[in-house]
Formats: C-alpha cells, structure tokens, sequence
C-alpha cells in the first residue's frame, strides 16, 4: 500500500475522532463539575441518534439541520434528569450514584429496544456518497460535514465557559463548591444547567455520528465506554484534553483497522489507555492530584 492509502485513513480517522471528542467532552464536562460519572453517556447519544434517524425517515430533515433542534431537546432532557433525579444522589456516597446512572443505562438500551428493535437503522443523505479529493487525499464529505459541525460546537461551548457570567459561575462552582455557596451562586440550578451541556454536547456528537455509522440500541455501552478511553486519555475533567483524547483514539481506530484488521482497533484503543495509565495517570492534560 503506498503512502495515499495511509494518509486518506489517518485524515478519516481524524475527521471521526473529533466527533468522538465532542461526545467525550460532554462527559468531561459533566464530571469536572457535578463530580458525577455519567454512566449512561453513550445511552444518550443513542437517543440522539435515533431522533436524527426518526425525523430523518419521518419527514427528510437532514442531521445537519436537525443539530441545533436535537441537541436543544437533549439540553432540556439532561437538566430534567440531573434536577429531578440525580441531584438529590450528589451528597451519597459514589456507589449509590453509580447504580442510579447504571440502572438508567440499563433502562435506556432497553427501551429502545421495545421501541425501535434491534435492526440497525441508517441516514442516507444526499451527500453519502460525496468526496473532496484535495491533492492525494479523498476526503468523505459526511465525515466532513460532522467533523466540521463538532468543530463549531466545542468552539462555541469554549466560548460560553470563558466569556459568559453563567459560564464563569459554573467554573467557580467546579474549583470550590462552599465558596460557590457562600456567594450566593444557585448551585443546584448550575449543576444541573452543566448536565444539561454535557447532555446537549453529546446530544449534537449523535446526530452527527448517525452520518457516520448505523446506529442500534446495542451501540449505546460501546460509546460509553469508549468515552471514557478518550477522556481518563486525554485528562479526566479537562475539556483540550476531550478533544485530544478523541483525535488520537480517531487515529488509533482507523490505523490499527488498516495495519491489522477492524475488529483489532479497539484493543489498540485501550493499548494506549494503559499506556497512559501507566506513565501520565493524570491523562494527557489532566492535572495531578497532590
């Protein structure tokens, strides 16, 4: 194979990784906050995917367009559900909370099931089967389009953290909750304001993922898993160190399914879990705890 055939992966792989890093990131950013893991994270992505592929088979609305709407509508499911339900687990010990998450991953993969069947279901847009071809490297527009779609969210979630006052609050309450308290922060309202982000974040990583594969109510563990290989790689907690997480898995994923065969990529995946684990615990960005 010559050097085209590597570099058209490694650029799909890269185009894939940076939706896997907005999915990622809504699991950093959930965590860096609310300090509650989000068991049932690729469960929801699986909502999002299979609202993309009922407005998509129901009436023709592109994943495209539907981003914005489906990511709103995971925003509004993800503080309902951190309020009503997990809010009141914050102050449990961690066990009790990640049964509550667990038994809500279960019930999740479940219902879609009853509802849907286990039959995979797919988007064929009108561009499925479009390219860029820029110079040697053949670039696949679906891959194009979300990777481009996950670029603008993340960017505009950076921007909502560092210049909005909601988002300034929420960091205060990340770096010190009594202080958050002492002056007067609703602290309840942002910890569920944040789970909504991180649902809505990964709410936008579905729809765009339904671009990229099928989707069944069986994908939903995977993604939670592989969710949190990209953030404990990149840094549990640090929303570059999603993105980076994701990229380098993206890459990992799509070279080791050239170089060995598909169903290897995921052993190379958690290769460099332990990896990191094993000389940089923190993750790659992650900051050590003294």
């Amino acid at each position: 194979m010559g050097l085209g055939v590597y570099l058209n992966v490694a650029v799909a792989g890269l185009l894939t990784g940076l939706v896997y890093g907005l999915m990622a990131l809504g699991l950093s950013v959930i965590f860096g906050v609310v300090r509650v893991v989000n068991f049932a994270h690729g469960e929801m992505m699986s909502i999002a995917m299979y609202i993309a592929v009922v407005l998509f088979s129901s009436f023709h609305l592109d994943p495209l367009v539907m981003l914005v709407p489906i990511a709103a509508v995971m925003f509004v499911f993800g503080y309902t559900l951190q309020a009503g339900l997990i809010n009141p687990f914050i102050t449990r010990p961690e066990h009790s909370q990640f049964l509550l998450v667990v038994a809500l991953a279960i019930i999740i993969v479940n219902a879609l099931l009853i509802i849907f069947g286990p039959d995979a279901r797919t988007v064929q847009t009108s561009y499925a089967y479009d390219s860029f071809e820029l110079g040697a490297v053949i670039v696949d527009a679906s891959k194009a389009y979300a990777a481009a779609a996950a670029i603008v969210v993340t960017t505009a979630l950076f921007a909502f953290f560092r210049f909005t006052l909601i988002g300034k609050a929420i960091r205060a309450c990340a770096d010190n909750y009594t202080g958050a308290l002492v002056v007067g922060l609703n602290v309840n309202h942002l910890y569920a304001l944040t789970f909504a982000l991180g649902a809505a974040c990964v709410g936008a990583a579905g729809t765009m993922m339904t671009l990229i594969t099928d989707v069944t109510p069986a994908l939903g563990p995977g993604y939670t898993l592989l969710a949190f290989v990209i953030v404990i790689t990149g840094g549990l907690g640090s929303m570059p160190g999603a993105l980076i997480g994701g990229v380098l898995i993206g890459l990992t994923e799509a070279l080791a399914g050239l170089l060995f065969t598909p169903s290897a990529k995921s052993m190379f995946a958690f290769g460099i879990l332990v990896l990191v684990l094993l000389f940089r615990p923190q993750g790659i960005l992650g900051r050590r705890l003294v």
